[in-house]
């Protein structure tokens, strides 16, 4: 991990200063970017999040498939976790925070799309940073890229029934054909174009150029797409957070926790089941973090730039790398 991917955090709060300042004294010459829309697509943070998205999956190769029969039980556990335990758990953290503990702190509105934002966090596995997280606890490289893959190709079946049914237990109706235009514009067309892209560039470039030369200049473009839709995200949010900073606070509480649950539960469970330790440490941090681009973009979509689902996995956002350094502390001192 570089120095920028450790600081990620402050970054991530310095665009926050810089969005929400933006936001109360340009806030009228900027809101003319929540009318580019085609359908319900934002064209800007489209092109933002392709951006982001589009480094993370050209490099997933789908030929490790062939691998999967390989530590099968650590996959497993993996995707019990992501699909079975994961979206179910945030869902549950979120409507025992946002509709229980904190009626008093905030409205029922914000209620309800702080909960959109979670459940959208928590149905959508790491795609990326799983890597660095797997790298750092000198997990197995090649079950690694065998869980990412399979993962994302189960995103592509499950993340929409789930997010549907979730919602839809707070009585949140979100119509199929939102959600369907949502995945197919922000998880297909990148995933198309860098499977595409990757078979095309090794083929003609070679796989060292590709490692070297290629990802290396592609690496900033994500970050400074990341940190843009975020000063974008806060511009628009900058009001409400000016009126209530107390909220970032609140939202962070439940995901902070849910994270720390998951993670638990799969490192235990790893354990009892006997998994390597270079197998089972990959696999709880898959579990425990989030493909928050994914969730940024979904839920700008479906809910608005202003929302405070938007919010809510923004603030995904600003705890991931914390956290997750902190679990990869406790995984390098439990290994065995």
């Amino acid at each position: 991990m570089n120095n920028f991917e450790r600081y990620l955090t402050l970054w991530v709060s310095l665009c926050i200063v810089v969005g929400v300042l933006l936001g109360k004294f340009f806030g009228d010459n900027i809101s003319i970017i929540s009318n580019l829309t085609i359908a319900t697509i934002n064209i800007p943070v489209a092109i933002l999040v392709w951006l982001m998205i589009y480094p993370m999956m050209v490099q997933i190769d789908f030929g490790s498939l062939k691998n999967v029969k390989k530590n099968l039980n650590g996959l497993w556990l993996t995707l019990i976790i992501n699909w079975l335990v994961k979206p179910f758990t945030m869902a549950f953290f979120a409507w025992m925070f946002f509709d229980n503990i904190y009626q008093a702190y905030i409205t029922p509105q914000e209620a309800t799309e702080y909960f959109a934002g979670a459940v959208l966090l928590g149905a959508a596995p790491c795609t990326a940073m799983v890597f660095v997280w797997s790298y750092l606890t000198k997990g197995d490289a090649n079950y690694t890229l065998v869980q990412v893959s399979v993962n994302d190709l189960i995103l592509l079946v499950l993340f929409i029934p789930i997010v549907r049914f979730l919602l839809g237990i707070n009585n949140i109706e979100i119509p199929y054909d939102v959600l369907i235009t949502s995945v197919i514009v922000f998880v297909v067309v990148p995933l198309s174009a860098g499977y595409l892209s990757n078979k095309y560039i090794i083929k003609t470039k070679g796989i060292e150029w590709f490692k070297e030369v290629f990802l290396a200049k592609l690496k900033p473009v994500s970050v400074i797409a990341l940190l843009t839709t975020l000063i974008l995200l806060f511009a628009f949010q900058g009001e409400k957070i000016i009126e209530n900073p107390f909220a970032i606070l609140l939202i962070a509480i439940p995901l902070t926790l849910q994270t720390y649950f998951i993670f638990f539960v799969s490192w235990n469970i790893g354990k009892w089941i006997k998994l390597p330790y270079a197998i089972c440490a990959p696999a709880a941090m898959i579990g425990a973090s989030n493909f928050f681009e994914l969730s940024v973009a979904i839920a700008i979509s479906i809910f608005g730039l202003d929302s405070g689902a938007s919010l809510a996995t923004v603030v995904g956002v600003l705890i991931e790398v914390p956290i997750m350094l902190s679990l990869v502390k406790m995984a390098n001192k439990w290994s065995y």
